[in-house]
């Protein structure tokens, strides 16, 4: 009886205390920010108040080595072809774009990516104008690296689309684009593009397997030192318009979609997959195209891998800014650094950018 009656008084008290204890209410409990003070002790206005206070704590920065100016080449002598949906842009012959890469050079921008506009006159259902070593970008490619020599970097585009008559980045079977062939013609193009002095070699094509045939075929070329930058998550953007415009593949893909090989907006798990794959195959950097209305998967991808990862500024945004500047709708300045300055703290540690040169300036001061 009396273990009984000391395990019911012990009950009870145990009782008491449970009813006694209550959870604090959401209002009381610290804030899980709680640790880095709280108003009014705290005043995070002190630190924007002057100048020079502002600068000292800045968090993300720019510097025209993260850019990369891409531009298109033409054939012939002294040509400049100024593209009506990009104002501001021309297509340059190969002159005028050594021209363009030293002044790269003058301003500190760290490189140039190359986009051929191929004559129609050579465009082909198979594109084995790709494979060509006095094709434009491989003659583009030797010039400017004969006048800049190392000090800017030259990246080359893999894909079939500005070669081929129906538009698309790969070989077309049946109304569809075969992967592993293509995959094939890739891989030599990018041999051919390595030995006429590219430093960085860019698959955009969004073919599966891609990078590790490049590197596979670079490595036994001799070519162990060239980068290679994989579009790892381009998306099928509306985006693109003025670019189709200016390399000239808009007519032959006419009303066709590239769906079935880039990347559905919608998604940003599946670039998760796409960037880990392309590491695995030896992917040196990856990129993420469009840039602004994706800069949630530059964020993604900075958070679950440690890899350069570079961002594209395609030509569609690079329209609406431009078309709105001169509206008057935007301060053109304003906007174009303050873009620059939002892909850098998204986690982008390259931009790809037609306003490389005026950003570049504007560093300078």
């Amino acid at each position: 009886m009396l273990q009984r009656s000391n395990e019911t008084n012990l009950a009870a008290q145990i009782a008491t205390v449970f009813h006694s204890f209550t959870l604090p209410s959401v209002s009381t409990m610290p804030s899980p920010l709680s640790h880095f003070g709280s108003f009014p002790t705290t005043r995070l206005r002190r630190l924007r108040r002057w100048d020079w206070v502002r600068q000292m704590v800045q968090e993300t920065s720019l510097s025209p080595a993260n850019l990369i100016w891409p531009i298109f080449v033409i054939e012939g002598t002294n040509q400049s072809q100024p593209i009506a949906s990009m104002p501001g842009v021309d297509r340059m012959s190969i002159d005028l774009a050594v021209q363009a890469s030293e002044k790269a050079c003058e301003l500190g921008i760290g490189a140039v990516a190359i986009f051929p506009v191929t004559p129609q006159s050579k465009k082909s259902d198979c594109g084995k104008e790709a494979l060509c070593e006095e094709n434009l970008i491989c003659t583009a490619t030797r010039a400017i690296r004969q006048a800049c020599g190392e000090k800017l970097g030259i990246v080359c585009d893999v894909a079939l689309d500005p070669y081929t008559t129906h538009g698309h980045d790969g070989l077309l079977v049946d109304d569809y684009i075969v992967n592993d062939q293509t995959v094939e013609v890739l891989a030599r193009q990018a041999v051919v593009q390595a030995q006429a002095g590219a430093s960085v070699i860019a698959p955009s094509d969004m073919m599966d397997g891609r990078i590790g045939a490049i590197r596979k075929a670079l490595d036994e070329n001799g070519f162990q030192h060239v980068i290679v930058l994989s579009y790892a998550a381009k998306y099928a953007s509306a985006f693109y318009g003025p670019f189709r415009d200016a390399v000239g593949s808009a007519k032959n893909l006419g009303g066709a979609s590239k769906k079935t090989y880039q990347m559905n907006p919608a998604n940003s798990e599946e670039a998760l997959r796409e960037v880990a794959l392309d590491i695995e195959e030896g992917a040196d950097m990856v990129m993420v195209k469009p840039g602004m209305p994706y800069l949630d998967i530059v964020g993604k991808l900075k958070d679950n891998f440690s890899i350069p990862i570079a961002v594209y500024q395609v030509s569609g945004e690079y329209a609406m800014l431009k078309f709105a500047s001169q509206a008057n709708a935007l301060d053109a300045k304003a906007v174009i650094m303050e873009s620059m300055i939002a892909f850098r703290r998204a986690g982008a540690d390259a931009i790809l950018t037609y306003f490389a040169p005026e950003v570049a300036q504007n560093l300078r001061g």
